[in-house]
C-alpha cells in the first residue's frame, strides 16, 4: 500500500480562490477591501522571502498589501506605537509582526499589543484562551491549515484517535485544541514522552510538529493513518542541501493512508490560512457573515 499524498499546493490554491471570491464580494456588495499589514523588523533572510511572498499573494486575491519594513534597532516604543496606529486604521483588518523579533525587543509584549481582532497570526493571549475554552477567536494559520487538510480527506474526525507531536504555542497546543474541537480524543506527545512509538502507533491521525528531522519512522505509524507533517528542516544529503519534514517520508508513505509531503505539504497553507483569517476578521469588523469553509 502507497499512501495517498495530500498535494498541499493544490489545496492552497483552491482555499486562495475561495478568498478571493469573497473578497471580489465584499467589494461588490460592501464596498469594503480587507487589508493586511505585515511589520517586518530587521534583515532576517528567510523572514525577507517570507514576507515578499506574503505581500504578492495578499494582492493577488485582491486585498490591500501594507509592508512596514523597520531597521534592525527600532526601538520597542517605535513599534509599538506603529502597532498602535495599525490598530486603530480602519483599512488595515489583519496585522502580522514577523517573528522572530531582534533580541532587544520583547516578543510578547508585542505580540500582545496587537487589537486581537486583527491578530490574523492568532497568538495573542485573548485569541489563545478564546481558542482554549472553545468560543471564536482568530486561529494559527498552520494548525488551521492542518485540519482544512483533514477535514477534506476524512469528513467528519469525530472519534478518531490523534497524536499531536510537538507542544509549542504555534503549532503543537493550538492543533490539539482544534481536533478536540472535531470530536477527538487527542494525545499532545514531545520528546519527552515515554514510550513515543507506541503512543504514535495507536493515532488515526498523526501531526509532527516536533522540528526534529524525519524523527519519525514509518514503523511508528499505524496501517492507514493520516500524517500531516508540519517539519521543515534543513539537512545535507549526499552533498546537497534538502528540505526535509519531522516524518521519513520515505518509510511513513508505504505504510500510511495518506500524507503530506515536504515540502509541499502543509507549508503553502499557511500564507492561504493568513489571507482567508484577514478575510474573517474583515468580516466580524463589518458585522458580516463569517466565509464558509475558511474557519475552524
Amino acid at each position: 500500500m502507497t499512501a495517498q499524498i495530500i498535494d498541499g499546493k493544490a489545496f492552497a490554491a483552491t482555499v486562495r480562490e475561495k478568498v478571493a471570491g469573497h473578497v471580489t464580494r465584499l467589494k461588490e456588495e460592501n464596498g469594503i477591501t480587507p487589508g493586511l499589514a505585515v511589520v517586518l523588523v530587521g534583515e532576517d533572510p528567510a523572514s525577507q522571502v517570507y514576507v515578499r511572498s506574503k505581500g504578492k499573494q495578499t494582492v493577488e486575491v485582491g486585498m490591500n498589501s501594507f509592508e512596514h519594513k523597520l531597521d534592525a534597532d527600532t526601538s520597542e516604543a517605535d513599534l509599538l506605537a506603529l502597532v498602535d496606529q495599525l490598530n486603530n486604521d480602519p483599512t488595515v483588518h489583519g496585522i502580522l509582526v514577523q517573528l522572530p523579533l531582534p533580541k532587544h525587543l520583547n516578543e510578547d509584549l508585542v505580540i500582545n499589543s496587537i487589537s486581537p481582532e486583527k491578530d490574523v497570526d492568532g497568538f495573542h493571549i485573548s485569541n489563545v484562551g478564546l481558542l482554549g475554552t472553545g468560543q471564536k477567536s482568530m486561529v494559527p494559520c498552520t494548525p488551521l491549515g492542518s485540519l482544512m487538510m483533514l477535514r477534506d480527506h476524512h469528513g467528519s474526525l469525530s472519534g478518531l484517535d490523534a497524536v499531536v507531536i510537538g507542544r509549542s504555542n504555534i503549532v503543537g497546543k493550538p492543533m490539539a485544541q482544534l481536533l478536540l474541537g472535531d470530536s477527538c480524543t487527542v494525545t499532545i506527545a514531545h520528546s519527552r514522552t515515554k514510550d513515543l512509538a507506541d503512543v504514535v502507533r495507536r493515532a488515526d491521525i498523526v501531526v509532527a510538529a516536533v522540528g526534529r528531522p524525519e524523527m519519525v519512522p514509518g514503523d511508528w505509524i499505524k496501517p492507514g493513518a493520516t500524517v500531516i507533517d508540519v517539519g521543515i528542516n534543513r539537512i545535507e544529503r549526499e552533498g546537497k542541501n534538502v528540505l526535509v519534514g519531522d516524518v521519513d517520508f520515505a518509510s511513513a508513505k508505504d505504510v500510511a493512508g495518506a500524507i503530506t509531503p515536504v515540502p509541499g505539504g502543509v507549508g503553502p497553507m499557511t500564507i492561504a490560512c493568513l489571507l482567508a483569517n484577514t478575510v474573517t476578521a474583515c468580516c466580524r469588523a463589518n458585522g458580516l457573515s463569517e466565509p464558509e469553509g475558511l474557519t475552524a
